[in-house]
């Protein structure tokens, strides 16, 4: 019997589409949710979603569902005075009223699937502190609290847990990374001497949505090139 499907909501870029890659190169079955189907991860199927629209269409989702991830998310850095009050409503909007609705259209399909778990994504800069991050770092501190707080409504039936990444080689990154100058300052910030790779959030990514997590839940895990604890 095919178990139920991974949900991967923005998963036709970066480190979603890298997430639907990895499940689907496993053998599993594979919704990936956005707005539209262009490249699509070959093998998956298409839910179209707008996040800070109406929402997952639950009339179209799957009675069961193995795993969602929640990987929608903003890179605005700007100083405090630039940011206006609908910039931050924006970001609460795309990364934590989002991941708080997907949560509550899938909580019920997870439950139906024993070991299923919901993962999230938040920001090195939450832990850290840094200049000009306050809109992301305010929107993703509010994704680790959902993140803790789900994880204790509702163990043990689900597992919920959150990556906290530094920079990552992305289309999102593209402005920090777009000059070979830029990349090898970003690179050189990090004890590990390189920004972070799709590669690296999928891998772990998946491991914390399958079995092999089986004992982890309530968890913000940093994957951040050592950044966000060493010196």
């Amino acid at each position: 019997m095919e178990s139920a499907p991974y949900l991967i909501i923005g998963g036709r870029k970066g480190i979603g589409r890298g997430i639907a890659q990895r499940l689907l190169d496993q053998g599993r079955s594979v919704i990936v949710a956005s707005r539209t189907a262009q490249e699509l991860p070959e093998g998956a199927l298409f839910l179209a979603t707008d996040v800070v629209g109406e929402g997952l269409p639950l009339d179209q989702l799957p009675n069961e569902l193995s795993g969602m991830a929640y990987c929608p998310g903003s890179i605005d850095l700007r100083p405090l005075r630039s940011i206006k009050p609908e910039d931050l409503r924006a970001a609460l909007e795309l990364n934590v009223v989002g991941a708080f609705r997907a949560a509550q259209a899938c909580t019920d399909r997870l439950k139906r699937v024993p070991g299923s778990s919901m993962l999230f994504f938040s920001t090195v800069a939450v832990g850290q502190g840094m200049a000009f991050h306050s809109s992301v770092s305010a929107a993703k501190g509010a994704v680790e609290g959902l993140t803790r707080a789900l994880a204790a409504e509702l163990a043990p039936s689900i597992r919920v847990n959150c990556i906290a990444p530094s920079l990552t080689d992305t289309t999102l990154a593209e402005k920090l990374l777009g000059s070979p100058e830029r990349a090898k300052a970003a690179a050189e910030r990090h004890p590990l001497k390189r920004v972070g790779s799709v590669e690296d959030m999928a891998s772990l990514a998946v491991f914390l949505l399958g079995p092999e997590a089986g004992w982890i839940t309530g968890q913000v895990i940093g994957v951040d090139g050592g950044m966000s604890r060493l010196r």
